[in-house]
């Protein structure tokens, strides 16, 4: 990751809206634009789906917190008795009509239940926004690594081809001076042409990972030339039991704290359920035979006779227990996540010591030796195309080797919630 904290990247920088008018000068520009990482985790943060969706979740989580707060709606009746009958019933002479006000009212606490849960399901929301923000700069990370590479890769191949186009004038000087066979130039162009071959390859792969860092940051296509960063950096990652002890606070883990306050919440509710709840009612009856009136009050109250919830609550009691279970699961998942990611970083870092204590310079050593050695009649052309392949394989195993070790960093990086090397930006090799 950056430098700075993932915290802080978070705060996305806003992206400035162009006009349909001004599409051909924007591309052109567009053309020219440099990214960063810090400008690749900005543009992320801001403009995601995946954050938006989290987002909205947060919402939906406070909408039903608040529902769960509500108190139950007064009812109004009118009943009208004693019409349409025969006799002194007849029509609406004895009508007795009533009007009359009733509420619920829930006893037991049930409603400070449903609250506690409802506000326990949004802190777990808030939670998950987090861990999908984690997820995501990660993945823009992962993605600018990987667009880095292959910049790289593109780099090395390209260099090549150019040293054995220098080749070519020596080699007809060498061809006319019958010191060398005529079929030695088009051995020389075969191999030329192959690494052409690999450099579309290489270009097309560039190509992919460019539109798919894009499209994390929310665009449909890349808006930007290239990238930039300290690609040839790296550093020493911590001890494995430190990145294990900084996992529990990876917002994932954390939030299991909030689905267990959530679901101890919901077998409260679901043992408070049987309690009976009061339904009290407060009425006017007029009697129309007479002309009398009088105020009628009545209290209704269930009886848990045959339904105590019991089902309801066993299927809580459970869902509470199986909380400590998710959360191992949860654990574990990230532990191998984080182990796989930091072998990966102390292999590739294993790998680029080697390479660059004894692997790269020795070629380089090598190919001058037999590229002046050749010039001299000493060596073949196949032993100078060996020597100058040795020099391109070793890069582009140190490209690979770079891009393993950063990758295995942004994987870490994106668990504990913080970078722990050096800054991969302002040098682009």
């Amino acid at each position: 990751m950056s430098g700075i904290p993932l915290r802080m990247v978070c705060a996305a920088a806003g992206l400035a809206v162009v006009a349909i008018a001004s599409a051909p000068a924007a591309l052109a520009q567009a053309s020219s634009k440099v990214l960063t990482l810090q400008q690749a985790l900005s543009r992320a943060a801001a403009a995601n789906p995946r954050l938006a969706a989290a987002g909205f979740d947060v919402g939906i989580a406070d909408g039903r917190r608040r529902q769960a707060g509500a108190v139950p709606n007064p009812e109004a009746s009118v009943e009208v008795d004693n019409i349409l009958g025969s006799g002194a019933y007849r029509g609406t002479r004895s009508a007795e009509t009533t009007l009359q006000l009733s509420q619920l009212i829930e006893l037991g606490g049930k409603r400070q239940a449903r609250i506690a849960a409802g506000l326990a399901e949004t802190d777990g929301a808030i939670w998950q926004r987090e861990a999908e923000r984690l997820a995501v700069l990660s993945d823009t990370a992962t993605a600018f690594v990987s667009v880095l590479g292959a910049q790289r890769r593109v780099q090395i191949i390209d260099e090549q081809v150019m040293a054995l186009d220098r080749l070519t004038p020596e080699l007809r000087r060498r061809v006319e001076a019958g010191a060398s066979s005529p079929a030695e130039i088009s051995r020389a162009q075969v191999a030329t042409d192959l690494l052409r071959v690999e450099g579309l390859r290489a270009r097309t792969s560039l190509a992919t990972e460019r539109r798919e860092l894009a499209v994390l940051m929310g665009d449909s296509s890349p808006t930007f030339a290239s990238v930039t960063g300290q690609f040839a950096s790296t550093g020493r990652p911590p001890s494995f039991q430190s990145l294990l002890a900084a996992i529990n606070s990876n917002p994932q883990l954390i939030r299991w704290t909030s689905v267990r306050a959530q679901r101890e919440a919901e077998l409260l509710t679901a043992r408070l359920k049987p309690i009976p709840d009061l339904r009290v009612s407060a009425g006017w009856r007029h009697y129309n035979d007479t002309g009398d009136s009088a105020v009628r009050l009545g209290i209704s109250v269930p009886l848990p006779v045959w339904d105590q919830n019991q089902g309801d609550i066993a299927a809580a009691n459970e869902t509470l227990r199986k909380t400590r279970a998710e959360r191992e699961i949860n654990k574990a998942a990230l532990i191998g996540v984080a182990g796989r990611a930091y072998d990966a970083a102390t292999g590739a870092l294993a790998e680029l010591s080697l390479l660059r204590s004894s692997v790269l310079p020795n070629s380089r050593k090598a190919a001058d030796a037999v590229n002046e050695g050749y010039v001299q009649g000493r060596f073949t052309l196949l032993d100078l195309l060996d020597a100058q392949s040795a020099v391109a394989q070793a890069a582009l195993r140190e490209q690979e080797a770079l891009q393993s070790f950063h990758t295995a960093v942004t994987t870490i990086e994106g668990l504990v919630g913080r970078p722990f090397v050096l800054a991969r930006e302002r040098s682009s090799k």
